[in-house]
């Protein structure tokens, strides 16, 4: 509490038992923009513990449950009408209401006489001190007002009422829970009356106008469930606006934006928000800084003279493209299908470009079709490099910038062109190195080998085959043992035949009758009774009822057949040269700057000689690294600077672009010029001459090299 506590010296903690804070506020109300109530029956029974537990003991004089962060009604006007309204603690506050419910309930159930375990703790009496204004009408008749489907679960359910079935919330769920606890004859409901009444917790009152609550809610280290970038964006965006602005924006623009992740993994509105700051801000934030990233947006938006509202209005527009997209609603049957190739690939860092080019489409710069074959050329690319074993470092800085490459009178082209231009660590596998790969590759081992059998198998298809269903099959067996037959069918080499061909694309298929096929024969595995593959009905076994025999010719024949279809599955783009030349970038037909612009690179001829070796190592690391001179430093660039060398007299001064703290740099020889002015990008600097150890220098701007390409 004391870091709270020193950012905001206006706030006001104490520690309170929890049912005086109940019973001394007329209602507390939480606002529209916290999250829904979502305590599931695990921590609802290690709070049904701490309860027990608390009662149990005499000689435990209290219980600590948290923190319960409100803003209060205004200065000292306890009396007014006013509500509290709850910052963090909702979790528990509802949850120990639901369990005053239904202990009253089971009171009620009991012999007049036995209805007050102890003092205080009647039905009547826990119902007027701590869930209900008797004295009041409609809303303000409750002590608790949640907000959405759980308010109107837990109002029915302080007034007697079923609530509807087609609530979606937990306290529909985890009052049952707490009536089924209360309802076990074993539990001493005196004791259950002790342990609520030993409740503590840091009851922290803010101020009205004086203290920020977001501040607060971000600091407050919560015993409840954890936060999520969800519910601290929705809380940033929501939390300082009036009140029925937070209504207004919630429901117009908020809510159906949640509705929209319906179905999708917990995670998926956090990967939404990072794709969407890349967007909007041409850096990708780490997945661990989102949070600090969109407020950093928003606040540069406010700037701009745009005001929440704008800013959440567009964040649901392009939500709701990314999640026709990755969760299976969008309306056109032939865009679904390739979302959902898409998706099968597992490359969301796809997402920054597509979503862009979803509202081109939807302001019809380009139709269906050519959104489509963006979409393939967009997989074909992706699949391509993953079956050709490319590297997937700095995937997502190329599809973070490609928008930028797009002309949109000549859209699809445009695309095209980008692709086919790019090149090294970056480029299109052509047909050539992509057909090598799949004949020749292991695709047994590979990650999305799933998705390359179930497209090969679907092609051409009408009606689709769940490949689920079936299962690997290799036709020249893995048994390192072969049996005779197999020897004599691969010859006299038949060890290393099996070593090179045994996982490639040739000897792989399909099928239900894996365990039947086993290490027999090949012509046992064509023959075996309605189950061989003379009779398989699968594409990828076409042919193979007809061999006579399984060795090297064969496996290179089907491999050479699979990967013809699979030239078509996945095409690379293609644009006659004059069209291709047309989007070529305008290039300085000399360079500004030449070597002989920097004499300290030149003499003595061992600076020279050091500056060469030096250039050629960096130049070394990655075809795609280029070198320039500019006036002040020589630059080495792979997506951008990662390394600027100054000449200087005494040596030659190496300007690393990466953060300080990330270079492992264990002699120390790396100064930090973080936030300090210097010539080239970056905050490393380190020296490089005659002396230094030559590698040890390379590992350090390796890793600013690695650093750029990496994919965080």
């Amino acid at each position: 509490m004391s870091v709270v506590a020193g950012r905001l010296p206006t706030m006001k903690a104490v520690h309170r038992h929890l049912l005086q804070l109940l019973k001394a506020s007329s209602q507390y109300i939480v606002p529209i923009y916290q999250r829904l109530y979502s305590w599931d029956e695990r921590e609802c029974a290690k709070l049904w513990d701490d309860i027990i537990r608390a009662g149990s003991h005499d000689s435990m004089g209290a219980h600590f449950t948290g923190s319960i962060v409100y803003v209060d009604r205004g200065h000292g006007t306890k009396h007014s009408s006013e509500p509290d309204l709850i910052i963090d603690g909702q979790q528990r506050v509802t949850t120990v209401t639901l369990i005053l419910e239904a202990l009253a309930r089971r009171l009620e159930q009991l012999p007049e006489s036995e209805r007050e375990p102890i003092d205080g703790f009647s039905p009547k009496k826990i119902r007027a001190r701590y869930l209900l204004n008797q004295e009041e009408d409609g809303d303000r008749q409750f002590k608790l007002m949640l907000s959405r489907n759980d308010k109107d679960a837990l109002f029915g359910i302080l007034r007697g009422v079923k609530p509807p079935t087609s609530s979606d919330t937990r306290v529909v769920d985890n009052f049952a829970y707490f009536q089924r606890r209360l309802a076990d004859s074993s539990v001493d409901l005196s004791a259950v009356c002790k342990g609520l009444d030993k409740l503590i917790v840091v009851d922290v009152e803010l101020e009205r106008g004086v203290d920020n609550p977001q501040l607060v809610f971000e600091a407050m280290n919560s015993t409840g469930k954890e936060l999520t970038q969800a519910d601290l964006i929705r809380n940033f965006v929501l939390m300082d606006l009036p009140t029925k602005q937070q209504t207004d924006v919630y429901e117009a623009f908020w809510r159906p934006m949640e509705l929209e992740f319906i179905g999708g993994p917990e995670t998926h509105f956090d990967a939404f928000v990072r794709h969407y700051l890349t967007i909007k801000s041409g850096s990708i934030p780490r997945l661990d800084d989102i949070y600090e990233a969109f407020k950093d947006h928003a606040a540069y938006m406010r700037d701009q003279g745009e005001d929440i509202e704008t800013l959440v209005k567009d964040m649901r527009e392009n939500a709701r493209r990314f999640c026709a997209m990755t969760l299976g609603k969008e309306g056109d049957p032939i865009l679904k299908r390739s979302f959902t190739d898409l998706a099968q690939i597992g490359a969301d860092v796809v997402y920054p470009f597509l979503i862009e080019v979803y509202a081109d489409y939807e302001s019809q710069i380009l139709d269906a079709g050519e959104f489509n074959e963006i979409v393939q050329m967009v997989i074909a690319y992706v699949f391509r490099r993953a079956v050709c074993r490319i590297p997937t470092n700095s995937l997502n800085k190329t599809f973070a910038g490609l928008s930028s490459s797009v002309h949109k009178s000549q859209y699809l082209d445009s695309v095209k062109a980008a692709f086919l231009k790019m090149g090294t660590y970056r480029r299109f596998p052509l047909d050539a190195e992509f057909r090598i790969a799949l004949i020749t590759a292991d695709l047994y081992n590979f990650r999305r080998r799933s998705y390359l059998f179930r497209k090969l198998e679907n092609f051409g298809r009408k009606e689709e085959v769940v490949i689920e269903e079936y299962t690997f099959e290799h036709i020249l067996p893995q048994n390192e043992n072969l049996s005779e037959e197999w020897r004599e069918a691969l010859g006299d080499d038949w060890q290393a035949v099996q070593e090179k061909y045994l996982h490639t694309l040739g000897n792989l298929t399909l099928t239900g009758y894996n365990a039947e096929y086993s290490d027999r024969a090949f012509t046992d595995k064509r023959d075996l009774p309605d189950k061989g593959f003379k009779v398989s009905p699968l594409r990828l076994n076409k042919g193979l009822g007809q061999l006579d025999d399984w060795n090297v010719e064969q496996i290179e024949k089907r491999a050479t057949r699979l990967a013809d279809e699979a030239m078509l599955i996945w095409p690379a783009p293609m644009l006659p040269v004059d069209v291709l030349a047309s989007f070529e970038e305008k290039k300085s037909a000399t360079q500004a700057y030449v070597i002989e612009d920097h004499p300290n690179l030149l003499q003595p001829p061992a600076r020279k000689a050091l500056f060469e070796r030096f250039a050629a190592a960096v130049l070394d690391m990655d075809p795609g690294v280029t070198m320039e001179f500019l006036k002040l430093y020589v630059a080495f660039r792979a997506e951008t600077n990662f390394v600027d060398l100054i000449p200087q007299g005494r040596r030659l001064k190496l300007v690393l672009n990466l953060p300080f703290n990330a270079l492992d740099d264990k002699r120390r020889l790396a100064e930090d010029l973080t936030g300090k002015g210097v010539w080239g990008n970056g905050d490393a600097v380190v020296g490089l001459d005659e002396s230094s150890d030559f590698t040890y220098v390379m590992g350090l701007v390796r890793q600013a090299f690695e650093h750029q390409m990496s994919d965080d």
